[in-house]
């Protein structure tokens, strides 16, 4: 059984279809990248798995529970599955150990001692211990967005989404981004990411899905995907990243 199962989901905005029939499955330790065209519903499906969309069709299943539809406990989902977004989405007015502390001390209700000894040595390990008296508009887009990827490891989930983290970032801070997601991969956490950078993806993935049109057309190893392409969409795609010199 796979760690999360998504069955024949499908997510709408009223007449508009954004996913349709997503059936894929993640496996426990495994990193699995979502490329396609924007609009093709990666972000979607990342929020779809995380509980903060809704889906009018199929279901999500997590360690083989059911975390879609009616009675699902949303608080106990999202203990299990953390998400990084593009955006940061830190708090302005607390200091960075004050970010990362929030959700073990509110929702996990671990002692603030405790809390905080694990947030200074997640924050150690990205080298950013040394800020944590600091706010977020005193740290760069790159600090930011790595206090964002803590924050999220610092509730222990069991899987570990990211969404384009890297697109907000001026070019030469991606890299700081990027290493930490493969250390975490190193360190066998289940991910999912949906990005353009395609290199990385070639280098980190265990499985690429391209999507297109809210629907998986091609899955399988980087080295296929990338290498030798069997659907259409998913050559013309990659045609597309290689003229614009991005792979």
């Amino acid at each position: 059984m796979a760690l999360i199962e998504i069955d024949k989901v499908v997510k709408r905005y009223a007449e508009f279809q954004v996913l349709g029939g997503i059936n894929l499955n993640v496996e426990e330790h495994q990193v699995v990248c979502l490329i396609g065209p924007s609009g093709c519903g990666k972000s979607t499906l990342l929020r779809c798995i995380n509980g903060l969309e809704p889906i009018q069709g199929g279901e999500i299943r997590l360690h083989g529970d059911r975390v879609t539809g009616p009675g699902v406990d949303l608080n106990a989902l999202r203990r299990d599955v953390g998400i990084v977004f593009q955006g940061y989405n830190l708090f302005p007015h607390m200091t960075v150990l004050e970010n990362v502390t929030l959700a073990p001390l509110r929702v996990l209700g671990m002692a603030r001692k405790e809390a905080e000894e694990k947030a200074m040595t997640l924050l150690a390990r990205i080298g950013l211990d040394h800020k944590a008296g600091e706010y977020p508009d005193r740290l760069s887009g790159g600090q930011q967005q790595r206090v964002a990827i803590v924050r999220a490891l610092a509730m222990d989930p069991m899987v570990l989404l990211l969404d384009e983290i890297t697109s907000a970032l001026d070019p030469e801070l991606v890299s700081e981004v990027l290493n930490i997601v493969r250390d975490l991969a190193a360190d066998g956490m289940t991910m999912m990411l949906a990005t353009h950078e395609m290199g990385f993806a070639r280098e980190v993935a265990d499985k690429v899905c391209f999507l297109h049109g809210g629907v998986v057309h091609e899955e399988g190893p980087p080295e296929q995907i990338f290498g030798d392409p069997r659907d259409e969409r998913t050559r013309a795609f990659l045609r597309r990243i290689i003229e614009a010199g991005r792979l």
